[in-house]
């Protein structure tokens, strides 16, 4: 028997899912300093739409039934377990990561305490009733959802989009088609604001609101009452220490094997957006991640080898611009890449953005 003390460290979409999985074979302790489980992909949505923060906001008490959910942050993580934020040791024979990364409000909260992060929203969006033109910095996946969520809500706003790069969703692998896609539904209703960056950052803190002007480098003047930052994911990792300490890359992800166990560390393994799994960081990949680490640490708790592995899906996104809106681009089953349009997106994520899977896991 490889022993049975597992320890999660965060809560996302895999950490979670690693904890259901094992709960009824191995003795499961889920550190997470969120009272409640943030569902990311629903976030933008009730950024606009009280009504969808029930959809957002999932409390951990119906997650585990033999396992623990303790609401602290990690300081230190070893391969021989953790070091809390109130001292307390918690040993552990597999560990598993499962940070993720860190984002700007609001598609990802800072905030531990939901109601702290629910009023924080709702000043937002009275905010967004009063403005009349809106900024958002990142013209990648999250801002473009953003402006069509936006625009969806809140018809009378004016939004301007910045972005260093040429063009649209530039980082990923994706047809020009996709690109021409999003500009046939934005174009007339967004200022692309394209090939240079800000100057300098707005005064004002993100979502809220406060009117301000600022320039890109190439002398481009922007005035908005309101600004959304939507680029910079940065791995959390900062905790690992000791033996854990060099796992990193220079981006700060973990280096894994294709079992998903850390490079050199085979009792420590990794899920989502923290590991350097070369692929777009999004919430099916971690649940995908958390069924093979899951699969393993069983194999090891039973005394079996482990032998489930990850291999990378082909890259696929599907992007919501609002609740009919949006773009996608899938893979067929023969291999070549299809991009749809607005009514086959909303089919498959718009409507429902997968709360009810959610809602499903959290009980």
């Amino acid at each position: 028997m490889g022993g049975s003390r597992v320890v999660v460290v965060g809560g996302g979409y895999g950490g979670s899912l690693v904890a259901s999985l094992l709960d009824d074979v191995a003795e499961v302790t889920l550190v997470e300093p969120k009272d409640a489980f943030v569902h990311a992909s629903a976030a933008l949505r009730a950024a606009v739409d009280p009504v969808w923060e029930d959809r957002v906001f999932y409390g951990y008490d119906r997650l585990l039934t033999r396992g623990r959910v303790v609401r602290q942050r990690v300081e230190r993580a070893t391969s021989a377990g953790v070091q809390l934020a109130d001292g307390t040791a918690v040993e552990a024979d597999h560990l598993v990561l499962a940070t993720g990364t860190a984002y700007p409000f609001p598609a990802k909260f800072l905030e531990s305490e939901t109601r702290v992060a629910r009023a924080r929203l709702a000043r937002m969006r009275e905010g967004l009733a009063r403005a009349e033109r809106v900024l958002v910095v990142g013209a990648g996946a999250v801002g473009l959802e953003l402006a069509g969520e936006l625009l969806d809500t809140f018809g009378h706003l004016r939004i301007t989009l910045v972005d260093q790069a040429p063009d649209a969703l530039t980082t990923g692998d994706y047809l020009p088609e996709l690109r021409a896609a999003v500009h046939a539904q934005l174009d007339g209703r967004v200022d692309f604001v394209l090939g240079s960056r800000l100057g300098y950052l707005p005064p004002s803190d993100v979502g809220t609101y406060e009117p301000f002007a600022v320039e890109t480098e190439a002398g481009v003047r922007v005035e908005a009452q309101m600004w959304f930052r939507c680029y910079g994911t940065v791995a959390a990792s900062d905790y690992l220490a000791g033996d854990l300490a060099g796992a990193r890359n220079g981006l700060g992800e973990v280096r894994v094997e294709p079992s998903l166990a850390l490079t050199g560390h085979p009792g420590v393994w990794a899920v989502g957006d923290i590991t350097d799994v070369r692929e777009s960081k999004r919430a099916s990949a971690a649940r995908a991640h958390a069924e093979v680490v899951a699969a393993n640490i069983r194999a090891r708790v039973e005394g079996r080898e482990p032998t489930a592995t990850y291999a990378p899906a082909p890259e696929r996104i599907v992007l919501p611009l609002g609740r009919t809106g949006g773009a996608s681009q899938v893979m067929g089953p023969d291999g070549t890449r299809h991009v749809l349009g607005a009514e086959e997106t909303s089919r498959i994520k718009g409507a429902d953005l997968f709360s009810s899977e959610m809602a499903a896991l959290f009980g």
